[in-house]
């Protein structure tokens, strides 16, 4: 099968048919392909006929964060090269809690949390997924539809006797917990990620579970049911756990994680997170974050010294485009422009409203600023930045500790504060 384009608005056309060709041999190219239960089977599998395949997402959160752009983007380059990808939203195993990657208990959310939470990822997922009735149109659905009706006891005799504890202790997903301790509510996570891979098999026809390294055991085990209760073959595929070149998790900074929801984090501060990643991370980040095609991949990869800022800017423009769409990746390219600059019109940047009267007489003390406006936090952390020489306003370095803003620094109706290369703020001043 070859590649072909979604329909839906999003930059997710760019790709060229002739750049590889297999599926698979463009998901190892882009740093995708981690472990396979079987490539032989699943590799003949893709090429003779449509394959419906699906990942998995708990709605801890009412947004999906950068993390969660590693499986999407699986799932895209999926639908593009002519299969139907499904996500499953985690309405029911959301009550339980995956123990998987963590040190303790998850927070047990109420009903009303994941309510909110599902109709916020539903929402983004429409928009890297192209969902609809045809045959390679995307599905999403909540498996509290097929599990949360299910009687205990019911459950037990016609799931449960088909998973050997033994087997289920010997996951490094139950062994890593099992040091710290691990309830019993979590244990049974397995067994349901396994039935929701059964149902998927059963009632969709779908043949392949996508998801992270660490799924590896759970898929496992889903492919061990369907064989028992489906009598059919199906196939997993795991995607690496990736951490930052400085060895630090995916989509964190130091203000939080970098969520995909713009409410949660604006398209500037998300554009602003790649365009600063680590120099070692961006031929690899330009592999699994875009949909640029080979060649051009491989020019921004040979680019070195100073010339790594270009690959970074095209970088930070492409995934900002998938997740927040092109009118938000150009003005927040533009404001990241404005504000390296100097300018003070960036529109995009994040901004607070300041009275006029504040800059009047002996006007406003810059440290108060920085600290009211949640750039720091606090007035003795501003005046270190300051006396660090880290502080710039409308682009200029400020060495004062004492300065105070007055309506002689407002530009356009703004003043634009700067704290190292990364963190920016506008005052919006209404003279």
């Amino acid at each position: 099968m070859r590649p072909h384009s979604p329909h839906h608005d999003q930059a997710l056309t760019t790709m060229h048919n002739d750049d590889f060709p297999s599926l698979i041999d463009e998901l190892k190219w882009r740093g995708f392909f981690e472990q396979c239960t079987d490539e032989d089977g699943l590799a003949e599998l893709l090429s003779g006929e449509t394959v419906t395949a699906y990942v998995g997402f708990d709605p801890t959160a009412e947004s999906l964060h950068a993390g969660s752009l590693l499986p999407i983007m699986g799932l895209v380059h999926l639908q593009r090269w002519g299969h139907r990808p499904m996500g499953i939203l985690g309405g029911a195993t959301a009550m339980v809690g995956d123990p998987t990657g963590k040190t303790e208990l998850r927070q047990m959310l109420t009903l009303e949390q994941i309510d909110a939470n599902l109709a916020g990822i539903r929402a983004q997922l429409g928009r890297f997924l192209r969902l609809g009735d045809g045959p390679t149109d995307g599905l999403l659905l909540n498996n509290a539809e097929w599990l949360v009706g299910y009687e205990y006891i019911a459950f037990l005799r016609d799931v449960g006797r088909h998973f050997s504890v033994n087997q289920m202790l010997a996951r490094d997903s139950v062994k890593t917990r099992m040091e710290h301790g691990l309830s019993f509510i979590e244990f049974n996570y397995m067994i349901l990620q396994a039935y929701d891979f059964m149902v998927m098999n059963r009632d969709h026809g779908c043949r392949l579970q996508m998801g992270g390294n660490d799924q590896w055991g759970n898929i496992v085990s889903g492919i061990d049911l369907c064989r028992r209760l489906n009598r059919t073959e199906v196939f997993g595929l795991t995607f690496p756990l990736l951490t930052t070149a400085a060895g630090g998790k995916m989509g964190k900074t130091a203000a939080g994680a970098v969520w995909l929801s713009a409410d949660r984090t604006s398209p500037y501060d998300f554009h602003q997170y790649w365009v600063n990643v680590d120099d070692r991370d961006v031929s690899r980040f330009l592999r699994l974050y875009t949909l640029l095609d080979r060649p051009e991949i491989e020019r921004l990869e040979a680019l070195s010294g100073a010339d790594i800022r270009e690959a970074k800017r095209v970088l930070a423009r492409e995934v900002t485009t998938v997740v927040h769409g092109a009118v938000a990746a150009a003005d927040a390219e533009r404001a990241a422009a404005a504000l390296f600059a100097g300018a003070a019109d960036a529109d995009s940047v994040p901004a607070s409203d300041l009275p006029a009267d504040a800059l009047v007489g002996e006007g406003l003390p810059l440290v108060q600023a920085l600290a009211d406006c949640g750039l720091l936090k606090s007035k003795g952390e501003a005046r270190r930045m300051v006396r660090q020489k880290a502080v710039r306003i409308n682009g200029y370095q400020v060495t004062d500790e004492l300065l105070r803003l007055t309506s002689e620094h407002v530009r356009d109706g703004r003043i634009a504060l700067q704290v190292g290369k990364k963190k920016h703020h506008h005052l919006r001043v209404a003279l």
